[in-house]
């Protein structure tokens, strides 16, 4: 952002998600857990796409991870987001698979499986979002 202004806007909150943004806005990065099949599922839903299960646990994850694929994003923009945006898939220790941004590098310098770790960026309503940034090797 140009200036010192939080502008991203919060998240989307359901019933299903409450749970997850809740505990990022305590910079606590968390998944579903089926009770059955022991099977995360991410993003959060009500039903166990493995087993069909509607039983589940919320686990505290460790926020590591390495990107699985990446985009630069230019366009449309959004005043409320810093632009290029780096989207990126992170696959996390626990085998979460998680839709996030990347912060604090260049696009030129991203690579598949570059080790990241979580961090919590503030919304404009008080809250925080997760996003990853490159973990030094």
């Amino acid at each position: 952002m140009t200036d010192s202004a939080v502008t991203r806007p919060d998240p989307m909150v359901t019933q299903d998600n409450e749970f997850f943004w809740e505990a990022a806005a305590h910079h606590r990065l968390v998944a579903q857990r089926c009770t059955r099949c022991h099977v995360f599922r991410h993003p959060p839903r009500p039903r166990c796409p493995h087993c069909g299960s509607f039983e589940t646990d919320v686990v505290e994850l460790s926020g590591r991870g390495a990107v699985y694929s990446w985009a630069v994003l230019h366009h449309p923009q959004n005043p409320a987001f810093d632009y290029p945006v780096k989207a990126a898939l992170i696959d996390l220790e626990e085998g979460v698979r998680i839709v996030s941004n990347l912060v604090g590098v260049e696009p030129g310098e991203i690579e598949i499986g570059m080790p990241v770790s979580v961090i919590f960026v503030p919304t404009a309503g008080g809250n925080a979002v997760p996003v990853f940034e490159a973990v030094t090797r």
